[in-house]
């Protein structure tokens, strides 16, 4: 589960956002008069120009010979050389040749540019470079992030970017991007596996000729984004997979593999995995670096080369061809060093250890389970995972069920889970949305302070989520069992009454700082002189983020400076454009306006030809003689028609000021609650983790219940060698269907399995074995996980290990054969299977010649019988039969076939006994073999069977197999959110007398039908209100129900529904209802709903509602007599 929180988080590429605030030009020149807070804390900082004080100059001077050593830096130089000899493109290569390998940038200092004195740019940049040495330097001159030496290298090859001054070939390699594109660079670097080192400028007032000071503002990893300047945004902001870095190591237990995750300040250590777990897990896993321990060139077959023989090909198959690196010593110890190392962290920086203890765990699943029952996506095979979970239900909640079901828990968790799926089926009162937020996000917004108020508000909901879940009855029966399952996936124990009391503190803390919706402080300053898109621009990036009494008195100071604004300009520039307006004149007569210069920030006159002739002292003259040309930040004259005045100039530098000062007390106050907040950490990843996996469980019961699947019972409490055999190992599946399809929907063939031993199971081509398989083992690892199961009941032992082999390809890369690959699988399944395994093998031994292929799969049968675990085997060796095998428990199954025209075609039903028709003629025949082919086949056949087999005229065959599909379901909604305008006080209202006027009258209806005899048993209307931003509960799918929806303005939508989640989806995908509030009643049958539905239409109305669906009253004829109450009731 760890992985979900650490490496598996929300499964979606990065957008990035831009901080355009802090890099436009006409912002700097605001900057000059009010700089940046806070940046003197950051740690990495130079001035270059001031020598430091304390310092001695000897010291310094060995500080920059330590940056220059070639001997210190050795392995990091190397290590870029490597870098260099992989570039491809030809500019990349033709930068590289005048890279010297001396240094950390790898700079030519007899080049142009190349100089590395004390003071220079350059000699800056390699003091940054020193502190992360193995990562790509970008640094802030002015418009452009610019890179030199090997990072320029990177960024041509990488990022698409042309080297600066061309390919001359007497410069240094420098190449570098716009501000504006520093986001796409950042994520073309982390998507080729680079780590990134920003570093900027010190916004403000410098001396003359002096360089501004610089520092380290942070870092873009892979799974990691720069996150500097996104506290002051306006947008959300998205995040990619964090992705850990990983160590293998290999002892007397098994495999181990170490996973560290720095953002989150983790590592899990999973250790005692089978080679198949862990490539499994590999391959599950985004990794940002991969360490192999020294303990893995010493496999079993005792040769220095890993992976030659045996034991650790499958794994050298994995690794070989992939970047990684070395390491030996303790594995945990040596491989945290490498992450602090790796990151530029403290030798003080502490991990949390989130490792579960695997006793008692079932094994996790290997990789050709998980490929061939879709838990890792594969080409053609059916996906479980988009079967569980509502087409609509996608990231956090769909990578956690895929991490249970990769790593199956002890039986008190899946316990638990079920627990609380089973509850989640029963209730009847509305359910939160689930906000579910990426823990690594939270971590990593927090520790930085650049959480924005969006953010903020996203905590709240999830804490109110939980607040909500505690208030309910119902809702906080399955808030307490889920505490143990996100102990599990997070690594933290928390209380039930700590998480409630720390999400209420925190709920009620966001309250006090952040401006929520709906509160009064968003009101931007509005003046009828001056364009309101200027005031926008103005004010609209940091208004309505905090309260206002937080920052009264900067807020204040903006009013009045806008006032003094409209004042200034009402005074200077209206008497000019009243002049203009009052000329009359044909085409050429003057112009004026007052205008807003967007690109300059600045509120301005804009005219021509509106110089008097002569000055004869009218009005506005003296105005215009005022009037000077407009510049730019750096004195430059903007154009020809651009005007202003003293006093202009001076109002707008004061609300300038004032605004930068408002807006920096605003960064202050959501970077002061980020500190708060970081302090409560663990409660909120846990409390996100919890509502994570309280939407994927709920989702899954919902999807459930609309297939018709069940809970089954799960038997087993121990793995213990002593207890084990006490265990009556015995697997119950009655109306067992392909999980791949709908059974709802009536296209599925139904199976009953009692497995107490080994089947041996045979059948025709296209019968139905491997869907058997395939059936059987998904039924059993979703039994173990604590799942619903797609049967008509179900009893599953809680399996120790769920195996399961179906065909096996050549791999050309390993030098193996399809038989090699098939018999590595099985060597896997046969040594780790107990008396508590499920073992699934779909045709045996079908990879080589027939009578030695028979024998090995006799003797695995053989020995399988003795292990005593459950299982099928299914073979089309028909001579298996005939082998004098030694088994006690292993019983023949077959796939059925039927006559039908005199041809033999299958059932796809599970049988007794043994089934030697192939079918094989036919199905060649259907798939297109020519009829000649298939003709001399039948020759041959009849030839090598002459005493035993009478020939199959292929005159009779015809398209046997049907051609059946797989379901699949589109997106339901639009993911953009429009809030409703009707007041929440009027709403309620209008909702109590709803409530009240549709409880007396569907009341009264039962109770007359129940008079009539029309009903057995007369039940109570309970009306359930679902609020904005809830859900009905799983309970409803399937049950008839009415439902009142209440629109934004004031109107009521009367319906029925047999299914209220998806009618509940539909309404809300439409513009301006994505926060619909609506109240529902199930009732006994889908006639009483209709009868319902038509009796509201019809007479609420008449109580002064209004109705927007009058129309469908007019269909009466509905009726339930002579239905009993049984008949009707959902079952």
């Amino acid at each position: 589960m760890h992985r979900l929180v650490t490496s598996s988080l929300m499964a979606s590429s990065p957008r990035w956002l831009s901080i355009a605030w802090s890099l436009q030009p006409s912002v700097l020149r605001r900057f000059k008069k009010s700089p940046l807070p806070l940046l003197s804390e950051r740690k990495y900082c130079y001035r270059p120009n001031k020598a430091s004080t304390g310092v001695p100059l000897a010291t310094r001077k060995v500080n920059k010979q330590k940056c220059l050593s070639e001997e210190a830096n050795q392995s990091h130089i190397l290590w870029w050389k490597e870098k260099m000899q992989l570039c491809k493109k030809p500019s990349s290569i033709q930068l590289a040749q005048r890279l010297t390998y001396s240094n950390l940038l790898g700079l030519d200092v007899n080049l142009r540019n190349g100089s590395l004195k004390e003071g220079t740019l350059n000699m800056e940049m390699l003091q940054f470079k020193s502190k992360f040495p193995r990562e790509v330097l970008l640094c802030r001159v002015g418009d452009f992030y610019e890179a030199i030496g090997f990072d320029a290298c990177i960024l041509v090859e990488h990022a698409g970017l042309n080297p600066f001054g061309g390919l001359r070939s007497d410069s240094i390699p420098k190449a570098g991007c716009p501000v504006v594109n520093l986001r796409q660079t950042l994520d073309d670097l982390t998507r080729s596996g680079f780590s990134v080192c920003i570093v900027e400028e010190v916004q403000g007032p410098t001396q003359a000729r002096s360089r501004k000071s610089r520092f380290i503002s942070g870092h873009a990893h892979p799974g990691s984004p720069y996150v500097f300047g996104l506290a002051g945004v306006d947008h959300d902001v998205e995040f990619p997979d964090p992705m850990p870095v990983v160590g293998i190591s290999h002892s007397a237990k098994g495999y181990c593999m170490i996973s560290v995750l720095e953002t989150m300040k983790t590592y899990l250590a999973e250790d005692g995995l089978t080679e198949e777990a862990i490539v499994t897990k590999i391959r599950t896993c985004r990794y940002h670096h991969l360490y192999l321990h020294t303990s893995l060139r010493h496999n079993s077959s005792g040769t220095s080369r890993w992976g030659e023989y045996g034991d650790g090909g499958l794994l050298w198959g994995e690794c070989n061809g992939k970047p990684f690196e070395w390491f030996d010593g303790a594995p945990v110890e040596d491989l945290l060093c490498k992450v602090k190392e790796l990151y530029g962290l403290d030798e003080q920086t502490t991990f949390r250890n989130v490792t579960i203890s695997s006793e008692n765990r079932p094994q996790p699943l290997y990789l050709g389970t998980a490929t061939q029952i879709g838990v890792i996506p594969t080409e053609g095979i059916p996906s479980l995972l988009k079967v569980l979970l509502p087409s609509n239900c996608v990231g956090l909640p769909q990578l956690y069920i895929r991490d249970l079901l990769l790593n199956p828990p002890t039986i008190e968790i899946a316990s638990a889970i079920q627990e609380a799926c089973r509850l989640m089926s029963n209730i009847n009162c509305s359910i939160p949305e689930f906000s579910c937020m990426p823990a690594a996000k939270l971590v990593k917004l927090l520790e930085s302070k650049e959480a924005n108020h969006i953010e903020f508000c996203r905590i709240k909901n999830a804490m109110d989520e939980i607040l909500h879940m505690n208030r309910n009855a119902e809702l906080s029966a399955i808030l307490f069992i889920l505490l143990e399952p996100t102990w599990v996936a997070t690594g933290l124990k928390v209380e039930y009454d700590i998480l409630v009391s720390e999400c209420s503190l925190i709920s009620q803390r966001i309250s006090e700082i952040i401006s929520l919706d709906g509160e009064s402080d968003r009101k931007i300053n509005s003046f009828d002189i001056i364009p309101q898109e200027f005031f926008d621009d103005m004010e609209s990036s940091w208004k309505g983020r905090v309260k206002r009494v937080h920052a009264e008195v900067e807020f204040a100071e903006v009013d009045k400076a806008a006032e003094a604004l409209s004042t200034a300009v009402m005074e200077d520039f209206f008497p000019i454009v009243s002049r203009v307006k009052s000329v009359m004149s044909p085409l050429g007569g003057p112009k004026g306006e007052i205008c807003y210069a967007r690109e300059h920030e600045a509120v301005w006159f804009k005219g021509k030809r509106f110089m008097p002739n002569v000055w004869a002292n009218t009005p506005g003259e003296e105005q215009i003689k005022q009037l000077r040309s407009a510049t730019d930040s750096k004195g430059r004259k903007v154009g020809e028609e651009w005007f202003t005045t003293g006093k202009v100039e001076s109002a707008l530098s004061r609300y300038y000021e004032a605004c930068d000062k408002a807006r920096n007390k605003v960064l202050e106050l959501l970077r002061s609650l980020s500190s708060e907040l970081q302090n409560k950490i663990n409660i909120l990843v846990f409390s996100s983790m919890l509502l994570v996996i309280s939407k994927a469980l709920f989702s899954h019961v919902s999807e459930g219940r609309r297939r018709g699947w069940v809970f089954p019972k799960v038997i087993g409490s121990s793995f213990s060698k002593d207890k084990a055999a006490e265990i009556t190992c015995e697997m119950d599946l009655s109306g067992l269907s392909p999980y791949w399809f709908d059974v709802a929907r009536g296209n599925a063939i139904l199976n009953n399995i009692k497995m107490h031993s080994l089947f041996l199971l045979t059948g025709p081509n296209g019968g139905g074995k491997s869907s058997i398989l395939r059936s059987v083992c998904a039924a059993a690892l979703l039994g173990i996980c604590g799942l619903m199961v797609p049967a008509e009941s179900a009893v599953i032992p809680h399996f120790d290990s769920v195996m399961l082999h179906i065909k096996a390809y050549d791999s050309p890369a390993d030098g193996k054969s399809s038989f090699q690959v098939e018999m590595s699988e099985i060597r896997s399944l046969v040594t780790r299977a107990s008396s508590r395994s499920l073992i699934l093998v779909d045709e045996i031994c079908r990879g080589t010649e027939t009578a030695k292929g028979t024998c090995i799969a006799g003797s695995i049968v053989e020995m399988l019988d003795h292990i005593g675990c459950l299982g099928i085997i299914s073979t089309h060796l028909h001579g298996i039969f005939d082998l004098p095998l030694v088994t006690r428990n292993t019983v023949h199954k077959a796939m059925g076939t039927e006559v039908i025209d005199g041809c033999v075609v299958p059932t796809w039903k599970l049988i007794d006994g043994v089934c030697r028709e192939s079918l094989a003629f036919q199905t060649a025949l259907n798939e297109g073999i020519p009829k000649t082919i298939i003709t001399r086949a039948e020759e041959l056949y009849v030839a090598m069977n002459a005493d035993n087999v009478l020939p199959m005229s292929t005159t009779s065959a015809k398209h046997l197999l049907p051609k059946s599909h797989v379901n699949s379901f589109g997106e339901l909604f639009d993911s953009r959110q429009h809030g409703l305008d009707l007041p929440s006080s009027t709403l309620e209202i209008l909702q109590k007398e709803v409530e009240s006027a549709v409880t007396i009258i569907c009341q009264k209806k039962l109770i007359e039908l129940y008079n009539k005899k029309s009903i057995s048993e007369l039940t109570e209307v309970v009306c359930v209100a679902v609020g904005a931003r809830e859900q009905p509960p799983p309970s409803t799918i399937g049950a008839s129900s009415i439902y009142v929806l209440f629109r934004p303005d004031q109107k009521l939508y009367v319906g029925q529904t047999d299914d209220l989640v998806g009618r509940l989806h539909a309404h809300r995908s439409k513009a301006g209802m994505q926060e619909a509030v609506f109240i529902y009643i199930v009732v006994p049958g889908k006639s009483i709903a209709c009868q319902l539905e038509t009796l509201l239409i019809n007479q609420l109305p008449l109580k002064g509602f209004r109705l927007i669906n009058k129309a469908d009253g007019k269909h009466r004829n509905f009726g339930s007599a002579g239905l009993s109450m049984e008949a009707l009731a959902l079952q």
